[in-house]
């Protein structure tokens, strides 16, 4: 279970960011409380995996969800820049999270 609460955490991780760019500066009340409860609601989810998936291990890959959810978030939903590098950067971000995960077996 632990594992699966780590992808959720994941996935509100990434909630969280989206509703921060739509938040306009925390300035938008709708997306400012979608924030705060995906947020809350990462975690959460977070400290749950972390019961008994070791610390680093459920941070990194955490935080690498985050991370390439926001940029493809970015990329998709914000129009922001596409690029090659920023393609072959995320590749590393999933190809480090997959090592990690086959480290901690």
């Amino acid at each position: 279970m632990a594992w699966f609460f780590l992808v959720i955490a994941g996935f509100a991780e990434i909630g969280s960011v989206i509703s921060m760019k739509r938040a306009d500066g925390f300035k938008r009340w709708l997306p400012t409380i979608a924030c705060l409860i995906c947020g809350s609601l990462s975690f959460y989810f977070l400290s749950l995996a972390v019961t008994s998936l070791p610390l680093g291990t459920a941070y990194a890959i955490w935080t690498g969800m985050g991370s390439i959810g926001s940029v493809l978030a970015g990329m998709f939903f914000f129009h922001e820049p596409k690029s090659l590098r920023s393609t072959l950067w995320i590749l590393c971000i999933i190809a480090g999270v997959i090592g990690i995960k086959m480290a901690s077996g």
